[in-house]
């Protein structure tokens, strides 16, 4: 069995990327990193590190090795964090993390249905795709909201598809005269709001032009917050491209206009993302349910 004072030691170098910042961090001589990671090489019959002019690097067990300690000290955190929120009659902690218009989409309905579940210390963050793998691996998230069926996930990673949501034109009150639906060609030449990071999404939103054998505008502002593009379309004459739900609170209260477009076929997918293996905690199993209920 792995001594986990030396699994921290060995993380501790990882992070800094030399014995002599791992030594730094941790507030112990350089030695004594030196040997406990000597001592760890010894017990997995393995090296951990390649050592050269640049440094040290991991080896692949070495990065096998990273992973699963990056999970330990999650995991060595959230004890702590869930002995006390027990003290206090409170479950959890649970971390969900997604791409703004996913979790929008999923995630409100979700916690409506975990209606037994009273008291809880639940954490949703915001991150693109790429990093929502990352987040799942190291254990910091246990379930990633995302868009599905774009590409197959990593062998490690569960997809699960929840809801499928046409996408729409989005346009506020200065476009009135458009509809009751539009081409992309037709409104082309409009200013629009795209998003900029790369990933699903962004994928998506590009195939849609290109299946209208549309290109796509230039005359855009890139914009990655949703609340911001949304804003931005309702108080301008930009226009913007989302699935319907995304924006059902504001269709319904007039602020803006969803008007279906003809003639492309692509439909967005989303659902959930989970690490393949590993065992959710009682409130993740709990949100889990709820959002994937039918």
């Amino acid at each position: 069995m792995i001594d986990p004072r030396l699994l921290r030691t060995f993380l501790a170098v990882c992070l800094e990327g030399s014995i002599s910042g791992a030594a730094r961090r941790l507030n112990i001589s350089q030695p004594s990193v030196s040997v406990a990671v000597a001592q760890l090489e010894r017990s997995l019959k393995g090296r951990l590190f390649a050592r050269g002019r640049q440094g040290i690097t991991l080896t692949a067990a070495g990065e096998a090795l990273k992973r699963r300690a990056e999970m330990m000290e999650v995991l060595l955190a959230d004890a702590e964090q869930a002995v006390a929120l027990a003290g206090a009659g409170i479950r959890g902690p649970l971390r969900i993390g997604g791409t703004p218009g996913a979790l929008v989409s999923l995630v409100p309905a979700a916690i409506a249905r975990m209606e037994r579940v009273d008291h809880m210390a639940l954490t949703v963050i915001e991150r693109a795709d790429a990093q929502l793998t990352d987040l799942l691996r190291r254990g910091e998230i246990e379930v990633a909201v995302v868009t599905t069926g774009i590409e197959t996930p990593p062998a490690d990673i569960d997809e699960r598809s929840i809801a499928r949501d046409p996408f729409s034109l989005i346009v506020g009150r200065m476009h009135d005269g458009l509809g009751p639906s539009v081409s992309l060609p037709e409104v082309a030449a409009l200013g629009w709001v795209l998003p900029q990071a790369a990933g699903a999404f962004h994928r998506q939103i590009e195939a849609l032009f290109l299946a209208a054998e549309t290109a796509v505008p230039a005359d855009v502002i890139r914009c990655d917050s949703l609340l911001t593009s949304k804003a931005i379309v309702q108080q301008g004459r930009r226009v913007t491209v989302l699935p319907r739900g995304v924006v059902e609170p504001e269709v319904q209260t007039g602020l803006l206009r969803a008007i279906p477009i003809d003639g492309v076929p692509i439909v967005r997918s989303i659902g959930v993302r989970t690490l393949r293996g590993r065992e959710m905690s009682a409130l993740g199993q709990d949100f889990f349910a709820a959002i994937t209920a039918e």
